[in-house]
């Protein structure tokens, strides 16, 4: 079982930068791929980045790209997304996901932490 608490979120304002943390509790937290997803009112669930359980690979949504940086600290069992250039349109719950090593389904989530940007 592996546990994820999210923190790090609030009010910014449009251009300004905020950095979202994922602490993990658990299982070995370096054999786990880590992901950070939003959900916006009224919206599916979307993906915003992930990164592999070694830190040396990492992905983006197109609508994040350039503009946030996903990173983990195996030392410290946490992994950080930070955001700069906030849009309104990040608006959003941000939540933490983790999946084992060589599988394809993140298992274990956050409960997450609200993002809103004010225009």
């Amino acid at each position: 079982q592996v546990q994820l608490v999210e923190s790090g979120g609030g009010l910014v304002q449009a251009g300004g930068s905020l950095r979202l943390s994922c602490a993990a509790s658990g299982r070995t937290f370096s054999s786990y791929d880590m992901g950070w997803f939003r959900q916006a009112p009224g919206k599916e669930r979307e993906f915003v980045a992930q990164i592999n359980w070694g830190g040396y690979n990492t992905y983006y949504a197109d609508s994040v790209k350039g503009r946030f940086t996903i990173s983990r600290d195996n030392a410290k069992n946490t992994v950080y997304l930070q955001m700069n250039s906030l849009k309104p349109e990040d608006t959003a719950i941000y939540s933490c996901a983790s999946r084992l090593r060589g599988t394809t389904q993140f298992t274990y989530w956050g409960q997450g932490t609200q993002v809103t940007v004010s225009s």
